[in-house]
């Protein structure tokens, strides 16, 4: 059977103030009134059954995700004690999924991603799983044609063919380079490189196994979590062990080393769809219509005088925002608090926030 876990742990502190530890950026309301978690959610009808379906979050968030998402059942909630990073979670679902099926093969998604046209989507993740089904070895990953020389990315160094359908096999993973090496990268196209975009398919045996190649210590602990499972021991069990496991990615981890191991391949599936990543205020930005001046606006209560690329984003109705002469700013604005930074500053929201968290943690 076709299982499918997204993964919708991260904080989103890039995109304080609107997000913030009681709604994380997987729950605000960015498209249409609706949050980036049921929109990945919705990705999964008609791909994999619901039985199949299953999410990975924090405990602390289980009972705001289950009023935005109430068809999940709840034992297919994975509610992790506190964030461990991509492998954990990733392993998790894995372990659970493999004591359940030990044959099943399984796609790993993300909650943070606004994707378009969603039927041409689901047939790259379809092609995926039938990678992965022929070839149980194969860790399948997406890649996503590069727009500009992000450094915030991680890249795809592309192979040779696999099959007729476009698969590449993945000569090495690069984990988030320096500009230099990602402007290099942008120039020599996306026959060569393309951005990894956090999805995969793969057999939860082989992934598993990977795991305990690489990392031991994570694998027998998500192996002691799965033992557990569905017993009257298993809260008790995942709120011992899941705090202890090694914090690592599932790049770093599995995927990096995966790509120079001759017992496994990672095949890349280009993906020709619009793919944003929701990470930071300039990256929400582009999803919006700009005006002819490159500013845009979530909000009716906006207006701008001789101001260009500007990004404002204003959750109270109550509340007008208005600028004169403004250029390369992100103003965000909610009824707790108020941001206002230059673009080329968005990254360190991160740290601003941490700060923010330390000292002022009710407005964190």
């Amino acid at each position: 059977m076709h299982y499918a876990m997204i993964m919708a742990g991260g904080s989103g502190t890039r995109l304080w103030p609107m997000s913030r530890e009681g709604q994380p950026k997987q729950l605000i309301k960015f498209v249409d009134g609706r949050c980036l978690l049921e929109l990945a959610f919705d990705r999964l009808d008609g791909m994999v059954p619901e039985e199949g379906q299953y999410i990975c979050a924090g405990q602390v968030h289980r009972e705001a995700i289950s009023e935005v998402l109430p068809g999940v059942h709840p034992g297919n909630y994975l509610a992790e004690p506190c964030g461990r990073d991509t492998l954990n979670a990733v392993g998790f679902a894995a372990a659970v999924i493999s004591r359940k099926d030990p044959n099943a093969v399984m796609a790993v998604l993300t909650a943070d991603h606004i994707i378009e046209p969603v039927p041409v989507f689901q047939n790259f993740i379809k092609q995926g799983f039938e990678l992965a089904k022929e070839n149980p070895k194969t860790l399948v990953t997406f890649g996503v044609t590069p727009t500009e020389a992000a450094t915030g990315y991680g890249y795809l160094k592309l192979g040779e063919k696999i099959g007729g359908d476009g698969a590449r096999k993945v000569a090495q993973f690069k984990e988030k380079p320096n500009e230099q090496l990602a402007q290099q990268y942008l120039e020599a196209g996306n026959d060569h490189y393309l951005w990894n975009s956090g999805m995969f398919v793969w057999n939860v045996s082989t992934i598993m196994d990977c795991i305990k190649r690489w990392c031991p210590a994570n694998h027998a602990g998500l192996m002691q979590i799965a033992r557990a499972w569905g017993t009257e021991d298993q809260d008790a069990v995942l709120k011992a062990i899941y705090p202890s496991l090694p914090k690592i990615s599932i790049d770093y981890a599995v995927m990096e080393p995966a790509s120079r191991d001759h017992k496994v391949q990672v095949a890349a599936v280009p993906m020709d769809v619009k793919w944003l990543d929701v990470g930071s205020w300039p990256s929400y930005g582009q999803y919006l219509e700009s005006d002819e001046d490159g500013n845009a606006a979530k909000s009716s209560m906006v207006r701008m005088l001789d101001s260009k690329n500007t990004l404002i984003v204003n959750d109270d109705p109550q509340h007008m925002i208005a600028t004169i002469g403004c250029e390369d700013l992100v103003i965000i604005h909610t009824r707790r608090a108020t941001l206002i930074c230059h673009k080329d500053q968005a990254q360190q929201i991160k740290a601003l926030q941490s700060e923010i968290a330390k000292n002022e943690p009710h407005y964190a």
